[in-house]
């Protein structure tokens, strides 16, 4: 006798737009904080604070640190504790949002300590450490709960890919209304630069923290309706942490997709963090920061859904190749640019955006399929682990890399600005630093990118009978 084929389960109810939209809101408050630490606090900690590059590297990297290390702590705890009706996620949300927004204002401050120069250093140092690691905690809070809710929503594997469409259209979005905010329209209100940063930390930090409620209130209903047609995926979970930490990085699948995201991510902030000295010491064109990152996240933005339904049609691989294919002319095109070819420039940050489009969107859609896989190997649905072991790495290896970048800066003579010189002349050495870590350094990481995505082996295909596996045990059980 031959056995039939597992029957395929019964589709879940499609998503509404009303849920989309609510949980494309989540990402908007972390979005603006991320994004505007990312470009400005280091050229703020070095030419508005006061600190040296030494130092200002010191702090982020101490922040970084603890932040990757609050990551599988909050991850473990979001999976391991429910809190009723509630679930695992909600709560956690609500509690960071607030300190979200409190902490982000309080990053730009700058407060004075001492007459004495060496003494007020090692006080801003130690109030801007104490800051990054208070609102580090609390966007973890927020964040990684947040990111853990794309395959508690749907299972389905294209509208996943919807779902992060909608995630990174606010995010995206959320990214340039901070930058139009603080540059178009703070920064002509005040000549002062410690009065932008001032201001711009009480608006934003107030924006920030409105879209997490929205996204708790608006997806809850789906949650509660998923946790229902599928019980076993809201239960904590009681694998201890080390045997949990194994299991994942003996997940193959899981690997190539942190790869992925760590060599993506690696040139999106790596590139984000040298751009503003980029164009000032070396473009000379310090005025065009905001309308670069405009062009860079505009086109990203508009290339958003464009990428999702290439995917739904060519896979997830493919709309990979296609964007970092761009990506790496672009970056690596930057290093070649010479002052004064501004258009070229501005052409070159649109052609980046295509590819940071997908650094967005196709990592992000492929985690909830190597959780699934997961699920199919261990009978335990561990999100919070999975979401934060990949935002772990991303972090310690960022933060090694970005505080090394601000340490070069130093060793290789940074001279800062004054209100007499704004563009003072840089070394040679200060001006080769920069152009390395803004073209051939992030250029091999994303070559690096497109190597892993080739062996990523979970296809639309195999996805669809991980699925069926899953459904198989479900009915055994329930017959048993």
């Amino acid at each position: 006798m031959t056995s039939s084929p597992p029957a395929r389960p019964p589709a879940d109810p499609k998503l509404n737009f009303g849920t989309k939209l609510a949980f494309g809101a989540g990402d908007a408050g972390s979005a603006i904080t991320a994004n505007l630490l990312i470009f400005y606090l280091s050229p703020f900690l070095t030419d508005v604070a006061g600190l040296s590059p030494g130092m200002a590297a010191q702090t982020q990297l101490i922040g970084k640190f603890w932040d990757a290390v609050n990551d599988p702590v909050m991850g473990v705890v979001s999976d391991r504790t429910a809190f009723g009706k509630w679930g695992r996620r909600y709560p956690w949300m609500l509690i960071g949002g607030i300190p979200l927004g409190l902490f982000f204002f309080l990053q730009w401050i700058v407060p004075h300590f001492s007459s004495d120069a060496a003494t007020n250093q090692w006080g801003l140092f130690w109030y801007y450490t104490l800051i990054s690691i208070l609102f580090n905690t609390a966007f973890t809070m927020v964040n990684l709960p947040y990111t853990a809710l794309t395959p508690e929503l749907t299972q389905d594997y294209d509208e996943r890919t919807q779902l992060n469409s909608f995630r990174f259209l606010f995010s995206i979005g959320g990214s340039i209304v901070s930058i139009i905010i603080f540059d178009f329209i703070i920064k002509q209100i005040f000549a002062d630069p410690a009065q932008q940063y001032l201001a711009m930390g009480i608006v934003l930090g107030l924006l920030a923290a409105v879209p997490i409620y929205w996204c708790v209130w608006g997806t809850r209903k789906r949650e509660r309706e998923m946790a229902a047609r599928h019980p076993n995926e809201d239960v904590a979970v009681s694998m201890p942490l080390i045997q949990q930490l194994k299991i994942v990085a003996s997940n193959k699948p899981f690997l190539y997709v942190v790869g992925i995201y760590l060599c993506s991510w690696f040139s999106v902030q790596l590139t984000a963090t040298i751009i503003p000295y980029y164009l000032r010491s070396w473009m000379l064109t310090p005025q065009a920061t905001g309308v670069v990152i405009l062009a860079v996240q505009g086109t990203a933005m508009a290339m958003l859904l464009v990428w999702s339904k290439l995917s739904d049609r060519y896979g997830k691989q493919a709309v990979y190749f296609m964007g970092m294919g761009l990506w790496v002319i672009a970056q690596f095109g930057l290093f070649f640019l010479q002052p004064g070819q501004v258009g070229l420039m501005y052409f070159m940050a649109m052609l980046a955006g295509f590819g940071v489009s997908v650094a967005y969107l196709i990592p992000w859609s492929m985690l909830p399929d190597v959780i699934e896989l997961d699920e199919l190997n261990t009978g335990q649905r561990r999100e919070g682990i999975f979401y934060s072991f990949i935002v772990f790495l991303q972090k310690i290896c960022l933060g090694i890399a970005v505080a090394l970048v601000l340490a070069c800066l130093g060793w290789a003579g940074y001279v800062k600005p004054t209100d007499a010189i704004p563009i003072p002349v840089q070394p040679d050495a200060v001006l080769w630093v920069i152009r390395l870590a803004i073209g051939p350094l992030p250029t091999l990481a994303l070559i690096a990118g497109l190597i892993m995505a080739y062996f990523y082996p979970i296809t639309r295909e195999v996805h669809a009978e991980i699925l069926l596996k899953l459904a198989e045990r479900k009915n055994n059980r329930q017959g048993a």
